[in-house]
């Protein structure tokens, strides 16, 4: 069964097209290192939470984009795999984030079901 990276990041509405740019230019790094497939997605309707909330989570600000970024592996070890080399990759290591890093939040999952 596939394992799922999710990112979910604030981005300044203003960068769209630099977020663009950044995500096809490492989805090419990401499947050049094993991943299946990558999904990428502006938020358009994310409405902030009292308690929790996805703008919250990523304490995103008035003039940002909630975006959430999928990454399809064959396995949990492919993507370890993967990940160690995209690390040390010389074209990932020049790319400047489009968004603060800090404030995005991130984890893997194992599939349950799907296609």
């Amino acid at each position: 069964m596939t394992y799922v990276d999710c990112f979910v990041a604030p981005v300044a509405k203003a960068r769209r097209a630099d977020y663009t740019a950044f995500s096809k230019a490492a989805g090419a790094i990401y499947r050049d290192h094993g991943a299946l497939d990558l999904h990428e997605y502006w938020g358009e309707d994310v409405p902030a939470g009292m308690q929790t909330s996805f703008p919250l989570a990523v304490k995103a600000n008035d003039d940002e984009v909630v975006t959430i970024s999928l990454i399809v592996w064959p396995s949990r070890a492919a993507r370890d795999a993967g990940n160690a080399k995209i690390m040390e990759d010389p074209r990932m290591r020049a790319m400047d984030l489009p968004f603060d890093g800090k404030r995005a939040i991130m984890g893997g999952f194992e599939t349950l079901f799907g296609k």
